[in-house]
């Protein structure tokens, strides 16, 4: 592999992430790399217009033509298109905010939101990122994944409040439940008192390509609300399947005798 052309794609992703613009010598210490190995890969993606340099202060910051080149990639997805109409609905009809994601190793990045109307909500951002074993839309897709990578990914779990599921044996048992019964649930195990609830939708060859699922605070998501909230989820996320030409995850649980959230 090109190690020019990775070192380059790290200089480009440490510039996207970071809040402000960066000299050589940040650069080099972030990636571990030498300042005139630096300089000659700042010279190049000035030169193709990846990165804008600041003369005066010889700093540097990510161009729009990574966002040109992000916008063109999601224009190309029918994803966003399809789920677009049944995300509105399904905030409509449940009051919460609504994402799409895609799993990303052992993050989801958030590609769509509808947000809800109410004044408090759950805040995600497009583009934005979460650890997958947190939250409900990358648990119910890391659920349909690979045994194997389950059970190594069940050994590096990092806690992020009191409710996380970090014991190896309980975050399998979490996924074994969750591929069952075809949905999953974030109980605050991300950010204290959010919520969540989350389907897979599948390709037309069954395959789990994104999650949709949606979120908000603890006290609203109701013992008396949450079977019908999730059986809406599932629908959804399967509809935006259908319009794929793919099919419905499996759900062998009755939604009824589910333990959901506070009374």
């Amino acid at each position: 592999m090109n190690n020019t052309l990775l070192k380059g794609l790290d200089v480009l992703e440490l510039l996207a992430r970071s809040d402000r613009p960066v000299g050589l010598t940040h650069i080099g210490r972030e990636l571990g790399l030498v300042k005139s190995n630096v300089h000659r890969l700042m010279q190049a993606l000035v030169e193709k217009r990846f990165v804008l340099r600041d003369e005066e202060t010889g700093t540097y910051t990510a161009s729009i033509k990574l966002w040109e080149l992000g916008s063109a990639v999601l224009a190309k997805l029918d994803l966003r298109r399809h789920a677009q109409q049944q995300m509105e609905a399904l905030m409509a009809r449940t009051g919460e905010s609504v994402h799409l994601s895609v799993l990303d190793g052992a993050e989801v990045v958030y590609v769509h939101k509808v947000d809800s109307a109410n004044p408090v909500r759950a805040y995600t951002q497009i583009g934005g990122r979460a650890p997958a074993h947190c939250v409900a839309t990358g648990k119910v897709q890391l659920a349909f994944g690979a045994t194997s990578i389950l059970e190594r990914m069940s050994t590096q779990l990092e806690p992020f409040t009191e409710r996380t599921i970090v014991e190896p044996e309980a975050f399998l048992r979490e996924m074994r439940k969750t591929r069952e019964q075809g949905f999953a649930l974030n109980r605050a195990e991300w950010r204290d008192n959010v919520w969540g609830i989350a389907a897979p939708v599948m390709d037309s060859r069954g395959s789990v390509i994104a999650a949709l699922g949606i979120s908000g605070p603890a006290e609203r998501f109701r013992k008396s609300v949450l079977p019908d909230w999730t059986q809406a989820v599932v629908a959804t996320a399967a509809h935006v399947s259908e319009s794929l030409g793919g099919g419905n995850a499996p759900q062998s649980a009755g939604l009824s005798r589910l333990r959901f959230g506070p009374p």
